[in-house]
């Protein structure tokens, strides 16, 4: 058994997405743990080169987890032929030009979603690296957090029978930034910086849709920019020309209707910050980030709609909570580890750049949707 080091540029890990967890809990706890265990017994170690516009906060960053390298010019750390992969945590519209300056240096690119502003764009950027010959990943990581694989256990398990439908609900109030500072940075509510909840939450939801329940088919949405005047982080007052909620039915292959709600403008009354219900013919689930809880069709209770008497049962302690039965490791983690052991040792890996480009491509028909109030359905992709 044996440990190597492979090198990898990490392009925008200033952000706190990209520092919290890609740099800190994916790749410097692969590092800790003895590295990326692959087939044959082995380890590998990452050992990253950041890469950003701040040499104050890179340098900052290196210095507090002790990285070796860092730099300003991206061009200068794709020419390093000891780094594989190249990692894009960028805001979005930084990510066509540099996703493919790597490509160009034939390095394996893994990013954050969306891949690219545009359908147009992710597939561009899907045939290049097909024909570049270096592998590509996007980021899907809901798939591997607890809730969801809870989730996944029990369609494995066929609990649900037929599935019939899907209600998700996320998001939160995030404040307007005057009297009190907003939790999302200011270009999330701008269209013109790449904002947008539609943007933003439709790639999840194509992908989560898709992996667990079916490929989605046809989408009818609302996109809607609540509030429209915010204030900026110093004390700005600008206008919020991208969508701040949106509201979407999504039709799947095998007759599954899914209803999401997205929204920056809901103030919280469920368990968790997300939760998806799922209800089937022989039972149902409520999903978050961590938990999940089921009512089996033998357990569910028979309510009587009867307004002239209040409800005295308590709904929620019908249902029962699903068992960890294991542990679960980080979310974005596992899907690194994943695509380090599909670019070493071709390990399967089906989230590449035409996964990311359907999830362009239902945040693009969505907003078309609402823009034209009606139903739209998806085409196949294809290069």
């Amino acid at each position: 058994m044996t440990t190597r080091t492979v090198g990898l540029v990490m392009n925008g890990v200033t952000g706190r997405m990209g520092y919290n967890q890609h740099l800190v809990r994916s790749i410097l706890a692969i590092n800790e743990q003895g590295g990326v265990p692959l087939a044959d017994g082995g380890r590998v170690l990452l050992e990253p080169t950041l890469v950003g516009r701040s040499e104050a906060k890179l340098r900052e960053l290196c210095e507090r987890h002790n990285i070796k390298q860092w730099t300003t010019d991206l061009e200068s750390a794709l020419a390093d032929r000891g780094s594989l992969i190249y990692f894009d945590a960028q805001v979005t519209q930084a990510r066509l030009g540099a996703i493919s300056q790597a490509v160009a240096a034939g390095k394996h690119v893994y990013t954050e979603k969306p891949v690219a502003e545009t359908l147009d764009g992710a597939l561009w950027l899907a045939r290049l690296a097909r024909e570049a010959g270096v592998r590509s990943g996007v980021v899907q990581d809901k798939l591997f957090l607890p809730g969801l694989l809870k989730l996944k256990r029990l369609l494995d398990g066929g609990f649900f029978g037929r599935v019939l439908s899907v209600r998700g609900e996320f998001g939160y109030w995030v404040f307007e930034g005057d009297w009190q500072s907003a939790q999302r940075p200011s270009w999330n509510y701008r269209a013109e910086d790449g904002g947008g909840m539609v943007l933003d939450m439709f790639c999840h939801w194509s992908y989560v849709l898709d992996n667990l329940f079916g490929r989605v088919e046809a989408v009818t949405a609302r996109a809607v920019t609540h509030i429209p005047t915010r204030t900026d982080e110093k004390g700005r007052e600008y206008q919020a020309t991208a969508d701040d909620a949106a509201y979407g039915i999504f039709e799947l292959s095998g007759g599954v209707v899914a209803q999401i709600n997205s929204s920056w403008c809901v103030r919280v009354n469920r368990d968790e910050l997300v939760e998806f219900q799922v209800d089937g013919t022989e039972g149902s689930a409520v999903a978050g980030l961590r938990d999940c809880r089921i009512q089996h069709r033998g357990a569910t209770p028979k309510p009587v709609w009867n307004p002239d008497l209040p409800v005295t049962h308590s709904f929620r302690d019908d249902w029962q909570t699903v068992p960890d039965n294991g542990e679960f490791d980080n979310a974005f983690k596992i899907q690194w580890e994943m695509f380090v052991r599909h670019v070493l040792e071709d390990a399967p890996w089906p989230y590449d750049f035409m996964a990311g480009a359907r999830g362009v491509q239902l945040a693009e028909l969505g907003l078309r949707s609402s823009a034209e109030g009606r139903r739209i359905e998806l085409p196949e992709l294809g290069l």
